[in-house]
C-alpha cells in the first residue's frame, strides 16, 4: 500500500506568486519520516530554489498531522541510513545544503529528531498551536548529528539547549515561541498560509539586499566583530554598485512598488 497522498511523490514542489517556492513533505502515513527517495528529491528541490533567480524565498512544509518524525527507522534498521543523506545537503538533502535565500519552516504537529533539525536548518519557523519540537535521538542511542546539537545551542540559552539534547523530551510550540525559537504562531490549519505570508513579505524586498543581509546575520553566530565588519563592508560595496539602490529610492519618492533587477 502506498504511503503517498493520491499516489503523488513523497515530496512536492510548488510555486506561489512566482517568487515563493514550497517544498512539501508528502508522506503523512509515515509521519513524513525521511526516506532515501525523499532526501534525493529534497536535494534537487533545494538546488532549483538556489539556481532560479525568480525565487526569492522558500517554505519547507508538510502534509498530514506531523511535520516530520526524522529519519525513517525502517530504512535505518535495514542498513540504509546513509541513503537518508546526500553529499551536498546532508540529512534529508537539506540540513547542510548551500542556501543563500531565506527558508521558512511551516511546522504543524510533531517535528522530532531530524524534524527539529530540519526546522533548525531553516532561517525562520512558523509553528501551529499543536506543534512540538524535540531532539529525541538520545532515546535511540544516537545524537542529533544533523546539526541539531549545536544549532539548538546557538538558538537558545545554553542551559535550555543542554536540557533538550540530554533529556530527549519534546516541548510544545508555545514554549518554543517564548524561548525565541519560533517566529510566529498560527492555527494548525493556517501554518502553511502564515509561512507563505511571511515569505511573501521577504520576497517583496530587494533580493540582493535580502541575500547579503541574511549572509551577515548567519555569520554573526560564529564570526567576531572584525570579520563581520569586513563582510558588511563588502556587502555594502556590492549593494551600492547595483541598480536597486536607485530603484528603491525612486520608487519610494514616486510612491510605487519597486521593480527589482538583482
Amino acid at each position: 500500500m502506498t504511503e503517498y497522498v493520491h499516489s503523488e511523490p513523497p515530496v512536492r514542489f510548488e510555486r506561489v506568486d512566482g517568487h515563493v517556492a514550497l517544498v512539501i513533505l508528502n508522506r503523512p502515513r509515515a509521519h513524513n519520516a525521511i526516506s532515501g527517495e525523499m532526501a534525493a528529491l529534497i536535494d534537487g528541490m533545494v538546488k532549483i530554489v538556489e539556481s532560479d533567480s525568480t525565487i526569492r524565498a522558500a517554505v519547507f512544509a508538510a502534509v498530514g498531522k506531523s511535520f516530520c518524525a526524522g529519519a525513517d527507522l525502517r530504512e535505518v534498521a535495514a542498513g540504509r541510513a546513509n541513503d537518508l543523506r546526500t553529499a551536498d545537503g546532508g540529512f534529508a538533502g537539506f540540513v547542510f545544503a548551500r542556501r543563500t535565500k531565506p527558508w521558512i519552516a511551516a511546522v504543524q504537529g510533531a517535528a522530532h529528531g531530524g524534524g527539529t533539525e530540519i526546522a533548525l536548518a531553516c532561517d525562520m519557523i512558523v509553528a501551529g498551536e499543536d506543534a512540538s519540537f524535540g531532539l529525541t535521538e538520545a532515546k535511540r542511542g544516537l545524537i542529533a548529528g544533523a546539526g541539531g546539537c549545536y544549532r539548538i545551542a546557538r538558538a537558545l540559552p545554553p542551559a535550555i539547549a543542554i536540557e533538550i539534547v540530554t533529556t530527549a523530551v519534546p516541548f510544545g510550540a508555545r514554549r518554543a515561541y517564548e524561548l525565541g525559537l519560533v517566529n510566529r504562531m498560527a492555527g494548525t490549519a493556517e501554518v502553511s498560509a502564515e509561512a507563505v505570508k511571511l515569505a511573501r513579505t521577504v520576497a517583496a524586498n530587494c533580493p540582493l539586499s535580502v541575500r547579503e543581509s541574511l549572509g551577515i546575520a548567519r555569520a554573526a553566530l560564529s564570526l567576531g566583530e572584525k570579520e563581520l565588519r569586513a563582510l558588511q563592508d563588502d556587502a555594502v560595496e556590492r549593494i551600492l554598485a547595483g541598480p536597486d539602490v536607485i530603484e528603491g529610492a525612486t520608487a519610494f519618492l514616486e510612491k510605487r512598488a519597486p521593480v527589482w533587477r538583482s
